[in-house]
């Protein structure tokens, strides 16, 4: 089974299924889209902020290290001619740590897998193209 289906429901919209999961991505007005839901940048920054989250409290939990709070806010900026996309993350922990819990930390924040699978220079992506009365012909 895919990890992620995308269908379309109307314009731009599309119900994205995970699992049992569904959520909505679409475009905002300005791109012709009717905001019924977050855009495919703005998923893939959610991504990267909650895979970051859970992997420095894994990380914390393993060493016993209590963070309070957690947010992971990302701001992704689209690639132009001159400079290759980009995402800020901000982390804010509720909890004091010490300067080398932090620096651990942070170094483990770059290791989730999402923050890794964007910045591998070897990603490899597999296109294919089906009509669906082909696919219902395989059935």
């Amino acid at each position: 089974m895919p990890s992620a289906v995308a269908r379309r429901r109307q314009g731009y919209e599309h119900e994205i299924e995970i699992r049992e999961h569904r959520l909505i991505s679409d475009e905002p007005p300005e791109k012709g889209g009717g905001d019924q839901g977050p855009k495919p940048t703005e998923l893939l920054a959610a991504a990267l902020a909650s895979c970051t989250a859970i992997t420095m409290e894994m990380y914390a939990d393993r060493k016993e290290w209590g963070l309070g709070t957690v947010e992971v806010a990302a701001d992704f900026t689209e690639a132009t001619a001159d400079d290759p996309p980009k995402f800020d993350l901000r982390i804010t922990l509720g909890a004091a740590l010490s300067e080398d819990n932090r620096d651990r930390l942070l170094t483990i924040a770059g290791r989730c897998p999402v923050h890794r699978a964007l910045q591998a220079q070897d990603v490899v992506i597999h296109d294919s193209l089906a009509f669906a009365e082909d696919v219902e012909d395989e059935d």
